[in-house]
């Protein structure tokens, strides 16, 4: 099964990121939201990004424009808009929204659509279920930012049947990506690790350990990681941090993954990193 056509559910930096990856290979991707204002302003995210690589030589003006003329915009959910191959679902980390859309997209899409969940934590089986075809669905994690980062984790569910998960992991392959197959357990293999260090760290910061600065400086020159996890969490959004960490601790029952309470308390107070500019660090939201 070729895939042409995919729509992407959600426009924030995964869901943008995502559409981009897909348009930047010469497939038409369709990046939708619920707002007219919210698809214009992830279209215009993206050519801001392109602009940027083109400045730095990463790209050409010719391949920034064919990028961008694969790309477009849905807001309305129907049989004609949801006419493609795949669609990937990338919204909130949040049961009763993906439900949703699931449900609602699995009802209009043709029977032979694919729909894959970015999802970084929840059950791929359950998701199936939502969406009424789970031979059909499958778990596609990109990592952020998706344009940049290399990795796809593939998820099958316990129906995804295995003709499904052979065109999306040839399909991650054929987009510049490397997929990797794991398991459908809560957080599959990057989240469970990485998320949980991320977490750790925020306690070392809320018992006083060392400041965000050095506990950040300590990943980054005796680690080699590329930032800190304090700034990794910011980048990631702290409440996104916060819900994987929520789907490990019910998940598996462990108090290894019990959230810390300074990471509950700066998503209660809107800190939720660069998205909102501020998090463990203030950003300029210009």
């Amino acid at each position: 099964m070729a895939i042409k056509k995919v729509m992407v559910l959600g426009t924030g930096q995964m869901g943008s990121g995502i559409a981009q990856v897909f348009a930047s290979h010469g497939i038409d991707a369709y990046l939708r939201s619920r707002k007219e204002a919210s698809v214009e302003k992830a279209l215009a995210r993206i050519e801001k990004g392109l602009n940027r690589n083109v400045e730095k030589g990463r790209i050409t003006e010719e391949q920034k424009a064919d990028t961008l003329a694969h790309l477009h915009g849905v807001v309305e959910l129907t049989e004609e808009t949801c006419k493609v191959d795949l669609i990937v679902e990338s919204v909130a980390e949040d049961l009763p929204v993906k439900e949703d859309i699931l449900s609602t997209v699995g009802k209009l899409a043709p029977a032979d659509t694919i729909i894959a969940s970015n999802t970084s934590s929840v059950s791929i089986t359950l998701l199936g279920n939502y969406s009424g075809r789970p031979e059909k669905f499958i778990g596609m994690h990109f990592f952020n930012p998706a344009p940049v980062m290399k990795l796809v984790e593939v998820t099958k569910g316990l129906a995804t049947s295995d003709e499904t998960f052979t065109v999306i992991r040839d399909l991650a392959s054929e987009v510049g990506k490397t997929p990797v197959a794991v398991h459908d357990s809560a957080g599959f293999v990057g989240n469970r690790i990485m998320i949980p260090m991320i977490n750790e760290a925020i306690f070392t910061l809320m018992e006083g350990v060392a400041s965000k600065e050095d506990i950040d400086a300590v990943a980054k020159l005796g680690f080699n990681h590329p930032m800190g996890p304090l700034a990794l969490s910011d980048l990631i959004g702290n409440d996104t941090v916060l819900a994987i960490m929520e789907v490990l601790y019910d998940q598996f029952g462990d108090q290894k993954y019990r959230p810390c309470p300074l990471l509950r308390k700066m998503v209660e107070a809107g800190y939720l990193g660069r998205k909102s500019g501020k998090g463990f660090y203030e950003y300029n939201k210009k």
